[in-house]
């Protein structure tokens, strides 16, 4: 369990899915209201927000990398 300790506990992986959440909970209520731009605006914020995750694990904000070439552990 070792190799999963800091799995999603970063500036990035927090940022990334609270834009993703707003923008879904945006989408959801562009169906309710039939609102086509309001749709297309959120699908634009969950694409910025997965940018920025990107974005800010290249920065320095993201969970420490693991050795790729250790061959994955199985208990």
């Amino acid at each position: 369990m070792s190799e999963h300790e800091d799995h999603g506990h970063s500036v990035a992986a927090w940022t990334t899915v609270t834009i993703v959440i707003v923008a879904s909970a945006i989408m959801a209520a562009a169906v309710l209201w039939a609102n086509v731009w309001l749709f297309v605006g959120g699908a634009v914020l969950a694409v910025v927000g997965i940018v920025a995750g990107k974005v800010l694990s290249m920065a320095g904000y993201g969970a420490a990398d693991r050795d790729r070439d250790e061959a994955p552990s199985i208990h």
